[in-house]
Protein backbone atom coordinates (compact mmCIF):
# COMPACT_ATOMS: atom_id res chain seq x y z
CA UNK A 1 0.00 0.00 0.00
CA UNK A 2 1.39 3.19 -1.25
CA UNK A 3 1.12 6.03 1.82
CA UNK A 4 0.18 9.68 1.45
CA UNK A 5 1.76 10.00 4.97
CA UNK A 6 2.25 14.27 5.50
CA UNK A 7 3.94 16.26 8.39
CA UNK A 8 2.97 19.74 9.37
CA UNK A 9 5.24 21.37 12.03
CA UNK A 10 4.70 24.75 13.74
CA UNK A 11 7.32 26.35 16.01
CA UNK A 12 5.97 28.53 18.80
CA UNK A 13 7.40 31.71 19.76
CA UNK A 14 6.06 33.45 22.64
CA UNK A 15 6.55 36.85 21.38
CA UNK A 16 5.11 36.19 17.77
CA UNK A 17 1.49 34.50 19.76
CA UNK A 18 0.03 37.74 21.10
CA UNK A 19 -2.59 37.95 23.40
CA UNK A 20 -5.04 38.77 20.61
CA UNK A 21 -3.82 35.97 18.28
CA UNK A 22 -4.20 33.40 20.94
CA UNK A 23 -8.04 35.05 21.82
CA UNK A 24 -9.12 35.21 18.21
CA UNK A 25 -7.54 31.30 17.84
CA UNK A 26 -9.38 30.16 20.38
CA UNK A 27 -12.61 31.91 19.80
CA UNK A 28 -12.56 29.08 16.59
CA UNK A 29 -11.61 25.95 18.38
CA UNK A 30 -14.65 27.60 20.94
CA UNK A 31 -16.70 27.38 18.21
CA UNK A 32 -15.72 24.29 16.86
CA UNK A 33 -14.98 21.90 19.98
CA UNK A 34 -16.35 23.94 23.25
CA UNK A 35 -14.80 21.11 25.46
CA UNK A 36 -11.52 21.48 23.92
CA UNK A 37 -11.63 24.72 24.35
CA UNK A 38 -12.15 24.46 28.27
CA UNK A 39 -9.34 22.22 28.69
CA UNK A 40 -6.76 24.67 27.14
CA UNK A 41 -8.29 27.77 29.14
CA UNK A 42 -7.48 25.20 32.34
CA UNK A 43 -3.40 25.02 31.88
CA UNK A 44 -1.45 27.19 34.39
CA UNK A 45 1.37 27.69 31.80
CA UNK A 46 0.35 30.16 28.95
CA UNK A 47 3.12 28.11 26.49
CA UNK A 48 1.25 24.71 27.29
CA UNK A 49 -2.21 26.37 26.79
CA UNK A 50 -0.50 27.42 23.38
CA UNK A 51 1.10 24.09 22.67
CA UNK A 52 -2.20 22.69 22.75
CA UNK A 53 -4.47 25.32 20.82
CA UNK A 54 -1.63 25.07 18.01
CA UNK A 55 -2.55 21.47 17.61
CA UNK A 56 -6.26 21.35 17.85
CA UNK A 57 -6.02 24.32 14.95
CA UNK A 58 -3.36 21.98 12.93
CA UNK A 59 -5.57 18.86 12.80
CA UNK A 60 -8.88 21.50 12.02
CA UNK A 61 -6.76 22.69 9.06
CA UNK A 62 -5.68 19.51 8.23
CA UNK A 63 -9.55 18.20 7.67
CA UNK A 64 -9.86 21.78 5.58
CA UNK A 65 -7.65 20.97 3.66
CA UNK A 66 -8.30 17.71 3.00
CA UNK A 67 -12.14 18.83 1.82
CA UNK A 68 -13.63 17.81 5.12
CA UNK A 69 -16.24 20.02 6.68
CA UNK A 70 -14.36 19.83 10.69
CA UNK A 71 -18.00 21.04 12.05
CA UNK A 72 -19.05 17.31 11.38
CA UNK A 73 -16.36 16.02 12.89
CA UNK A 74 -16.82 14.27 16.32
CA UNK A 75 -12.96 13.73 18.22
CA UNK A 76 -12.61 11.24 20.60
CA UNK A 77 -9.70 9.68 22.66
CA UNK A 78 -8.56 5.86 23.51
CA UNK A 79 -7.66 4.49 26.92
CA UNK A 80 -4.89 5.56 26.49
CA UNK A 81 -5.28 8.98 25.53
CA UNK A 82 -4.76 8.93 21.79
CA UNK A 83 -7.23 11.47 19.88
CA UNK A 84 -8.89 9.94 16.69
CA UNK A 85 -12.05 10.36 14.38
CA UNK A 86 -14.76 8.85 16.26
CA UNK A 87 -17.58 9.88 13.44
CA UNK A 88 -18.39 10.04 11.13
CA UNK A 89 -17.02 7.27 9.26
CA UNK A 90 -14.55 8.28 6.53
CA UNK A 91 -13.67 6.38 3.49
CA UNK A 92 -10.98 5.63 3.17
CA UNK A 93 -10.49 6.64 6.66
CA UNK A 94 -8.04 9.15 8.27
CA UNK A 95 -5.13 8.65 10.78
CA UNK A 96 -3.28 11.30 12.44
CA UNK A 97 -1.29 11.55 15.45
CA UNK A 98 -0.04 14.98 16.68
CA UNK A 99 3.15 15.68 19.04
CA UNK A 100 4.94 18.37 20.80
CA UNK A 101 8.55 19.37 22.82
CA UNK A 102 10.11 22.43 24.06
CA UNK A 103 9.19 24.94 20.86
CA UNK A 104 7.62 22.08 17.60
CA UNK A 105 4.05 21.18 17.31
CA UNK A 106 4.00 18.66 14.97
CA UNK A 107 1.16 16.42 13.49
CA UNK A 108 1.49 13.56 11.30
CA UNK A 109 -1.01 12.31 9.35
CA UNK A 110 -2.38 9.06 6.67
CA UNK A 111 -5.35 8.05 4.93
CA UNK A 112 -5.23 4.63 4.59
CA UNK A 113 -6.91 1.13 5.31
CA UNK A 114 -6.17 0.73 8.60
CA UNK A 115 -7.79 1.70 11.89
CA UNK A 116 -7.10 5.56 12.62
CA UNK A 117 -6.51 4.83 16.15
CA UNK A 118 -3.48 2.57 15.43
CA UNK A 119 -2.18 3.40 12.16
CA UNK A 120 0.28 6.46 12.44
CA UNK A 121 2.41 7.78 14.94
CA UNK A 122 4.86 10.81 15.59
CA UNK A 123 7.25 11.87 18.42
CA UNK A 124 9.76 14.53 17.92
CA UNK A 125 12.70 16.12 20.45
CA UNK A 126 14.83 18.87 20.77
CA UNK A 127 18.75 17.65 20.62
CA UNK A 128 19.71 19.38 24.42
CA UNK A 129 20.32 17.45 27.61
CA UNK A 130 17.72 18.74 30.03
CA UNK A 131 19.39 21.25 32.86
CA UNK A 132 22.84 20.92 34.23
CA UNK A 133 22.90 16.55 33.96
CA UNK A 134 25.81 15.52 32.29
CA UNK A 135 25.23 12.96 29.38
CA UNK A 136 26.19 9.91 31.21
CA UNK A 137 23.52 10.58 33.55
CA UNK A 138 21.07 11.92 31.43
CA UNK A 139 20.99 8.36 29.89
CA UNK A 140 21.13 6.29 32.83
CA UNK A 141 17.85 8.22 33.75
CA UNK A 142 16.26 5.84 31.35
CA UNK A 143 18.63 3.23 30.82
CA UNK A 144 16.43 0.81 31.27
CA UNK A 145 14.68 1.23 28.59
CA UNK A 146 17.18 0.24 26.25
CA UNK A 147 18.82 -2.40 25.27
CA UNK A 148 22.38 -4.08 26.10
CA UNK A 149 23.13 -2.94 21.99
CA UNK A 150 21.24 0.16 22.00
CA UNK A 151 23.91 1.15 25.08
CA UNK A 152 26.66 0.24 22.81
CA UNK A 153 25.86 1.91 20.11
CA UNK A 154 25.24 5.32 22.05
CA UNK A 155 28.54 5.38 23.52
CA UNK A 156 30.62 4.44 20.75
CA UNK A 157 29.77 7.89 19.15
CA UNK A 158 33.14 10.43 18.89
CA UNK A 159 31.49 13.44 20.13
CA UNK A 160 28.38 14.04 23.09
CA UNK A 161 26.85 15.08 19.92
CA UNK A 162 26.73 12.01 18.45
CA UNK A 163 25.68 10.53 21.05
CA UNK A 164 23.04 12.61 21.56
CA UNK A 165 21.98 12.07 18.37
CA UNK A 166 21.87 8.71 18.51
CA UNK A 167 19.76 8.55 21.27
CA UNK A 168 17.39 11.21 20.51
CA UNK A 169 16.64 8.08 17.17
CA UNK A 170 16.64 5.56 19.20
CA UNK A 171 14.04 7.69 21.74
CA UNK A 172 11.78 9.04 19.23
CA UNK A 173 11.70 5.75 16.92
CA UNK A 174 10.34 3.86 20.12
CA UNK A 175 7.78 6.42 20.75
CA UNK A 176 6.71 6.83 17.44
CA UNK A 177 6.09 3.40 16.98
CA UNK A 178 3.77 2.56 20.26
CA UNK A 179 1.92 5.64 19.12
CA UNK A 180 1.25 4.04 15.67
CA UNK A 181 -0.19 1.31 17.82
CA UNK A 182 -2.33 3.67 19.90
CA UNK A 183 -0.09 2.25 23.37
CA UNK A 184 0.01 4.32 25.84
CA UNK A 185 2.52 4.13 29.08
CA UNK A 186 3.62 0.99 30.58
CA UNK A 187 5.15 -0.46 27.28
CA UNK A 188 8.44 -1.86 27.38
CA UNK A 189 10.72 0.08 25.24
CA UNK A 190 13.40 -2.36 25.60
CA UNK A 191 10.72 -4.85 23.19
CA UNK A 192 11.84 -1.97 20.59
CA UNK A 193 15.53 -1.84 19.41
CA UNK A 194 16.26 0.28 16.60
CA UNK A 195 19.99 0.71 15.06
CA UNK A 196 19.93 4.25 13.97
CA UNK A 197 23.35 3.88 11.73
CA UNK A 198 22.40 0.32 10.00
CA UNK A 199 18.41 2.02 10.26
CA UNK A 200 17.50 -1.54 11.52
CA UNK A 201 14.21 -2.16 13.78
CA UNK A 202 13.67 -4.92 15.61
CA UNK A 203 10.78 -5.76 18.30
CA UNK A 204 11.03 -8.44 20.33
CA UNK A 205 13.92 -9.47 18.31
CA UNK A 206 11.97 -9.71 15.29
CA UNK A 207 11.73 -6.81 12.26
CA UNK A 208 7.77 -6.09 11.92
CA UNK A 209 6.29 -6.33 8.58
CA UNK A 210 4.53 -4.03 7.15
CA UNK A 211 5.89 -0.96 8.24
CA UNK A 212 7.49 2.71 7.10
CA UNK A 213 9.31 4.66 9.76
CA UNK A 214 10.52 8.28 8.51
CA UNK A 215 13.51 10.09 10.54
CA UNK A 216 13.41 13.66 10.24
CA UNK A 217 15.23 16.52 11.37
CA UNK A 218 14.18 20.17 11.93
CA UNK A 219 15.92 23.51 12.79
CA UNK A 220 14.54 26.27 14.51
CA UNK A 221 17.36 29.06 14.73
CA UNK A 222 20.54 27.49 16.44
CA UNK A 223 18.04 24.57 18.03
CA UNK A 224 18.05 20.94 16.24
CA UNK A 225 15.19 19.00 16.49
CA UNK A 226 15.01 15.10 15.48
CA UNK A 227 11.74 13.12 14.70
CA UNK A 228 10.24 9.55 13.72
CA UNK A 229 6.77 8.88 11.99
CA UNK A 230 5.98 5.64 11.99
CA UNK A 231 2.81 4.35 9.66
CA UNK A 232 1.41 0.91 9.52
CA UNK A 233 0.94 -0.40 5.98
CA UNK A 234 -0.32 -3.57 6.46
CA UNK A 235 1.82 -5.56 4.35
CA UNK A 236 5.57 -5.65 2.48
CA UNK A 237 8.42 -5.05 3.42
CA UNK A 238 9.45 -2.60 6.38
CA UNK A 239 11.44 0.62 5.47
CA UNK A 240 13.30 2.77 7.68
CA UNK A 241 14.27 6.04 5.66
CA UNK A 242 15.52 9.79 6.72
CA UNK A 243 13.72 12.54 4.43
CA UNK A 244 17.42 13.75 3.08
CA UNK A 245 17.26 10.26 1.30
CA UNK A 246 14.92 11.48 -1.29
CA UNK A 247 16.96 14.54 -1.70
Amino acid sequence: MESSMQVWAVFYHPTLFTEDLYQRALKVIDTLDPEAATRIRRFYRREDACRTLIGHLLRRLMLHELGIDPSVIRFSTTESGKPYIASPELNPPLGFNITHDNSLIALAFSRNQNPPTRSIGIDIMKLHIPGKESFPSFVHTVGDQLTPHEHHLIFSGSSTEEKLQTFFWMWTMKEAYTKALGLGLGFDFKRVEFDAQSRILRVDGETPIGWSFTMFELKDNEDTYEGVVAEFLGNGKTEVVHENDTH
